[in-house]
């Protein structure tokens, strides 16, 4: 039998949707105000990883807008600004 390869690692987009999924779920839980203070600090410290991991998913994702508008000065690029239809 061959072993079964590993699945390859998701996406950065797939990390930022589970991450934040996970994010508002955590939320919605601590908001119902049924946890013991105990679950509570630990889903808050949970909680403030996921935010970081969004944070710098945003923040990769901005820069690669960025290279991709104008790869020779990226610090030149302007935020994008949708038509007002």
């Amino acid at each position: 039998m061959a072993a079964k390869s590993p699945a390859p690692p998701p996406s950065p987009v797939a990390r930022f949707e589970q991450s934040l999924d996970e994010l508002e779920k955590l939320v919605q839980k601590m908001e119902q105000g049924e946890m013991s203070l105990d679950e509570s600090l630990a889903a808050y410290e949970r909680g403030v990883g996921l935010y970081r991991q969004c944070q710098a998913a945003l923040e990769q994702a901005e820069l690669r807008v960025k290279l991709l508008t104008d790869p020779t000065d990226p610090g030149q690029a302007r935020p994008f600004e949708p038509d007002a239809g």
